[in-house]
């Protein structure tokens, strides 16, 4: 299974991410301009924080141990064991936004008008993620758990090293 990973070091915090998640993801036209114009505007499942120079795309982790799975009592919130993927079934959110307090990351939105939450569900349905293709400097990739360890060991030893 692959997951999302982000390149700080590449990240400028462009949010050209945010702009086609919402657009791809969330608006009925799936047109930019289409989507500026619905009512209510589309959310992306997918932010940017920080400033130029400081920011970072954030998504769901999709968690090896998802808090928002334990914390979710109706059982909505669940990881799909093919994929690794952990995605909201609507139909059965209470919306009582027990997954929005429980993730670490805060990556998961109540999404008022489906009275459910809302988060990244890593374009399951997809080969790549919206976001990763629209990212233009290649922050955002999919890299297998060996892959991720061997970068964070370099994120490690670059601290340690100074």
């Amino acid at each position: 299974m692959k997951r999302i990973w982000v390149d700080k070091d590449k990240c400028v915090g462009c949010k050209t991410c945010e702009i086609q998640c919402a657009v791809e993801r969330q608006s009925v036209s799936k047109t930019l301009t289409g989507a500026v114009r619905e009512n209510p505007r589309p959310v992306p499942r997918v932010r940017v924080s920080g400033q130029t120079g400081f920011s970072l795309a954030l998504q769901c982790r999709h968690c090896t141990d998802a808090l928002c799975v334990m914390a979710c009592p109706s059982g909505a919130m669940a990881r799909d064991p093919e994929t690794g993927v952990v995605a909201v079934d609507a139909a059965k959110c209470r919306g009582c936004w027990m997954c929005v307090m429980a993730c670490p990351y805060g990556v998961i939105a109540p999404a008022i008008e489906k009275h459910a939450a809302d988060k990244c569900d890593r374009c399951f349905q997809m080969e790549r993620p919206y976001c990763m293709d629209a990212c233009p400097t290649g922050a955002i990739q999919l890299l297998t758990a060996e892959e991720i360890e061997e970068k964070l060991r370099g994120v490690r030893e670059e601290t340690i090293n100074g």
